[in-house]
């Protein structure tokens, strides 16, 4: 009996609907990055995507904890000298709140092949419409 290893083409991948309404950008980003990998299968090999789609809703309502809205950073550099940019988590939650979301999950994938072929498979929006509903996302509840 040797250890199992899921196959490429057998994998089935579902999809995932997360409302992040009211809930910390941290909880919610670690969700998403175990079910992008597949973390929360049995069937689940390290080398190969065995995760399903995460639709992620409502991210202009997401929160953080303490002083973080002021004094998290986003930073950005353009390739020139002196391009780089700095943007708190209010200003960048007004702009772009997907970004936020997106930028979290991703940091927590590998940094590889792999982790990006896992990142493409996230889908964020600011409020609470999405095109997916023809895949029948199952949604997953988080605690507060």
């Amino acid at each position: 009996m040797g250890t199992y290893y899921a196959k490429d083409g057998e994998v089935k991948r579902d999809w995932v609907l997360i409302d992040a309404t009211d809930k910390v950008l941290g909880r919610v980003a670690s969700t998403a990055a175990q079910i992008l990998r597949g973390k929360h299968k049995p069937q689940f090999t390290s080398h190969i995507d065995t995760g399903d789609f995460v639709v992620i809703i409502n991210a202009e309502k997401i929160r953080v904890t303490g002083a973080k809205a002021a004094q998290k950073t986003y930073y950005r550099h353009s390739g020139y000298p002196g391009g780089l940019k700095a943007e708190s988590f209010a200003k960048a939650m007004e702009r772009h709140p997907e970004r936020v979301l997106e930028h979290a999950v991703k940091g927590m994938l590998p940094k590889n092949t792999l982790g990006r072929a896992q990142g493409r498979k996230l889908k964020v929006y600011a409020g609470p419409e999405h095109p997916h509903q023809a895949q029948r996302p199952r949604k997953i509840e988080l605690e507060a």
